[in-house]
């Protein structure tokens, strides 16, 4: 092994350094104590569990992200934590029990075992909040307001967002009376809006004219809030739900206008990111420059059940680094004082009570005070200690 593999890092794995780490950490801070003005308590869950708790209630996809090792004590699996939620749906049902709504925050770093992207970290630092135990359109509304505040927080002030409602295709499939294979290969065909293979689908499979019909509409209505009104004439003959879906995505837009007038809003009722675990309300937040979302959540109820005990569920998360480097923050400027060894000690760490950064200088030291992260030094001028700008 050469000195270059020790140093080396795996790809997509990085370390934050100096004073990027400060800017993280300041923006991490930033919005936790932007959650509990909202009344998000902070949860810290552990980065390994067993197996069977990261992944519950939450896809297969999420077993593919996560790193497996076997605990030596036990022999049983264990993971490194891929998403937080899973997690916090655990404390929500069954360490917390409580009955209220409970409203949950987190900020910590993740682990993948492949990137999200071809630029994206595999240890992005993920924050978020979840709202567990209310099921009404208000909980959504709140949660994507959050995310928004969360955008605003560190500069993005005019994201795109997109609404989408997984129940539609849900209960669409359903009233078709599709099996799970069946369901499957639609799914797959129409998150590639691929309309002749669904078309011909739906013909093999002896679909009813009328939920083939609007099962194909699907694709098409993507856009602006005008898609709702196109939605409602497409689908008029959908169950109750499927309409009961759309006035809900109709009362969010009327919410999110409001509020931010600023954020554009687009409608896609094929979009079924997190179809396996997602039960309603679906969103993500875009930047026109970025190919990736910066921000994502959505319903899930009933994520709880598997640890005995299921609540309505919505939330959103983030990755801290991805907004560090979209946000509007910078690096911190050299700003320190520079102290003699000699120096009062009084004097120093009244500084420090100020919020000052005082260094001192070490025995031997040739550094500049500017090359260690100072713009003044402390001397002694007439008697007295004085803090002045480097020369």
């Amino acid at each position: 092994m050469t000195i270059a593999d020790r140093w080396l890092l795996p790809d997509g794995i990085e370390e934050v350094l100096p004073p990027q780490a400060w800017q993280v950490e300041t923006m991490r801070r930033t919005l936790l104590d932007l959650y509990a003005s909202w009344g998000y308590e902070l949860v810290i869950p552990p980065h390994i569990e067993f197996l069977e708790s990261l992944s519950a209630g939450a896809g297969n996809d999420l077993e593919l992200q996560t790193f497996k090792i076997t605990d030596q004590l036990t022999g049983r699996m264990m993971g490194l934590r891929a998403d937080t939620t899973p997690a916090v749906a655990r404390m929500d049902a069954h360490t917390l029990n409580r009955t209220a709504p409970a409203r949950l925050c987190y900020a910590g770093s993740v682990f993948h075992t492949r990137p999200a992207s071809l630029a994206a970290s595999r240890t992005p630092i993920q924050v978020g909040a979840e709202l567990y135990g209310h099921a009404g359109v208000a909980s959504d509304i709140e949660v994507i307001s959050l995310m928004l505040e969360t955008l605003a927080a560190v500069g993005i002030d005019n994201p795109h967002v997109d609404l989408g409602h997984v129940d539609i295709f849900r209960q669409l499939t359903s009233a078709a009376g599709l099996n799970s294979i069946q369901e499957a290969e639609l799914f797959d065909a129409l998150q590639r809006k691929a309309n002749p293979e669904i078309q011909q689908y739906l013909a093999d499979w002896a679909v009813a004219p009328s939920i083939g019909r609007m099962l194909t509409e699907l694709s098409r209505l993507s856009g602006g809030r005008e898609i709702l009104g196109d939605a409602r004439t497409m689908l008029v003959d959908a169950p109750a739900s499927v309409i009961e879906a759309i006035d809900t995505l109709e009362t969010i837009a009327d919410h999110l206008s409001e509020g931010y007038p600023q954020v554009e809003l687009y409608f896609d009722l094929s979009e079924l990111r997190g179809y396996n675990y997602h039960t309603g309300v679906v969103f993500s937040a875009y930047l026109p420059e970025e190919g990736q979302a910066i921000a994502k959540g959505g319903r899930y109820d009933g994520i709880g059940e598997v640890f005995g005990r299921a609540r309505p569920a919505t939330g959103f998360s983030t990755d801290l680094k991805a907004l560090m480097r979209l946000g509007n923050g910078e690096p911190e400027a050299i700003r320190g004082i520079l102290a003699p060894v000699d120096a009062d000690k009084t004097v120093v760490r009244h500084l420090r009570e100020q919020g000052q950064k005082v260094i001192y200088s070490l025995p031997g030291q040739t550094e500049s005070a500017r090359d260690i992260g100072c713009d003044r030094e402390l001397k002694l001028t007439d008697g007295s200690w004085q803090v002045v700008p480097v020369g």
